[in-house]
């Protein structure tokens, strides 16, 4: 068990971490990316800006006719250097460096007479332009951002009025800018980026680590509860988290609901054992009581048959309590489908009243109908509706007082058909009325010593009812008691 907690708290925290890690992995990479291109941009266009001043003034001079490689013109190459911080390198049509000026030439050696790479110089006079970050084949001391331009007379189109080159190429232009700071200004950067990473990291640890054991603390009290109920400690409750209004008070109170669930089933299940057993005992002991005196000689001949009519009912009354309890397992089990159809309620509870006529004869009990003129169609299973009304009708003829009232009443309303049930009769305790639809539960005396009853006609019926999410109530005042159960109409 322990190593399962540790292990769920060291994997959130390695997923929680991971997670972290490459989203600052992947935005310090986007953030210096964008740096370096858009420094790298700003320097590129700044030279070549430069280069095509410079290129113009060149190109003005050519076609006037003045030499290119005069000193004004050097002195003019020096002045931009200078003021650009930038190298420029004049080389004839081949490469070949006429004259160079800034702070990227080699300090020791002159660069005058060099040649600049034939592939740099093909590619300038292919495309007229060159751009890239290269040292020249070590003509530069450091790597520079490079862009070069090919000197050509030009002239104004008499026509159009544009700049147009006329003949080849008299020179070649590069102007050159240091790298190595834009460099420098990314590893800072990075430096900087790394620092802040290394912060945010160290903070997000201490966060995750103390909302993961926020998670994790309350899963293990859940699960050191659940083991205590496993093991007979069926009053171990959540309290520590029950009042907290996210997931985990949610998941605290589905576990207090599911143990007061699960506690109530089992003092249910201890007191059917209870009840069944007494209800078995009492049957049983008059049947082998009777039977015992038959065999020994207690009971004189004369009394045997009325003995043997005792030991008959008390046979029956048990043959009904199996009953009764068989089928109150196949209601409680998956097997049990609830049919839906139509039916008639109002002459379903007419045919069940008559097969009890002769009970009711028996008792002479005044019956009162109140039904709708036509018929009242609902939907549920005719067999089980048949079983509850026939429940309630022969409980109400078994309690009602000899003479006394049984009424029927069926009324429609909202959408549902109230069915009602009532007899004249001893009155129901408030106290007792509240558990009448309980296992074995008998309301008084008489009640409880009827031979008829075993104490699960009316759970059966609150069962059956509740298999189609209906209702029944019951009513108990001054010798009236009724039954009303509710069905959906079509």
């Amino acid at each position: 068990m322990k190593l399962r907690k540790t292990t769920m708290y060291f994997r959130q925290m390695g997923v929680m971490l991971c997670l972290i890690v490459f989203c600052i992995s992947l935005l310090g990479a986007g953030f210096l990316s964008l740096s370096y291109h858009y420094n790298k941009n700003q320097v590129q266009e700044t030279i070549q800006r430069d280069i095509n001043s410079i290129s113009q003034y060149a190109n003005a001079l050519v076609s006037q006719g003045l030499p290119l490689f005069s000193d004004q013109f050097r002195r003019y190459l020096s002045s931009i250097a200078t003021i650009t911080s930038a190298t420029v390198l004049l080389c004839q049509s081949d490469g070949c460096i006429v004259y160079a000026a800034g702070d990227a030439l080699p300090t020791d050696r002159s660069v005058t007479g060099a040649y600049v790479p034939s592939w740099a110089v093909g590619e300038l006079l292919t495309d007229k332009s060159y751009s890239g970050t290269t040292t020249l084949n070590n003509i530069l001391t450091t790597e520079s951002f490079v862009s070069g331009v090919p000197i050509i007379p030009v002239t104004l189109d008499p026509i159009t009025g544009e700049t147009i080159a006329v003949g080849d190429p008299t020179g070649i232009l590069f102007i050159a800018s240091d790298a190595s700071s834009l460099l420098a200004f990314l590893r800072n950067s990075f430096q900087l980026f790394f620092l802040t990473a290394v912060a945010v990291l160290l903070i997000s640890l201490v966060i995750c680590s103390i909302t993961v054991q926020r998670l994790v603390d309350p899963l293990k009290v859940m699960a050191r509860s659940a083991y205590q109920f496993a093991h007979g400690e069926v009053d171990t409750r959540v309290t520590q988290y029950a009042n907290r209004s996210d997931e985990i008070g949610e998941l605290a109170a589905a576990f207090n609901a599911m143990a007061d669930s699960l506690a109530q089933a089992e003092r249910q299940r201890s007191e059917f054992v209870a009840n069944v057993s007494h209800e078995l005992k009492t049957p049983m002991t008059t049947i082998a009581g009777f039977a015992e005196g038959i065999l020994d000689g207690t009971i004189p001949p004369e009394k045997e048959r009325e003995s043997l009519q005792v030991i008959s009912s008390e046979t029956r009354r048990l043959s009904r309590l199996v009953r009764r309890m068989l089928d109150l397992s196949r209601m409680q089990s998956d097997q049990r489908i609830a049919a839906q159809e139509q039916f008639d309620v109002a002459e379903l509870l007419l045919r069940v009243l008559v097969s009890l006529e002769q009970k009711i004869t028996e008792k002479e009990l005044d019956v009162e109908t109140t039904l709708p003129d036509g018929p009242v169609m609902v939907w549920g299973d005719p067999d089980a509706i048949t079983q509850v009304c026939y429940n309630l009708l022969d409980n109400a003829v078994k309690f009602s007082t000899p003479g006394g009232r049984l009424s029927l009443k069926i009324t429609t309303r909202a959408g549902k058909a109230y069915v009602s049930i009532g007899n004249q009769g001893e009155t129901i305790p408030p106290q007792q009325l509240i558990y009448i639809f309980d296992r074995f539960h008998k309301a008084d005396t008489s009640r409880s010593f009827h031979k008829e009853g075993v104490g699960l006609g009316l759970y059966i019926v609150k069962t059956l009812l509740n298999a189609y999410k209906e209702e029944i109530t019951a009513t108990s005042e001054n010798g009236y008691t009724e039954f009303t159960f509710t069905l959906s109409e079509v």
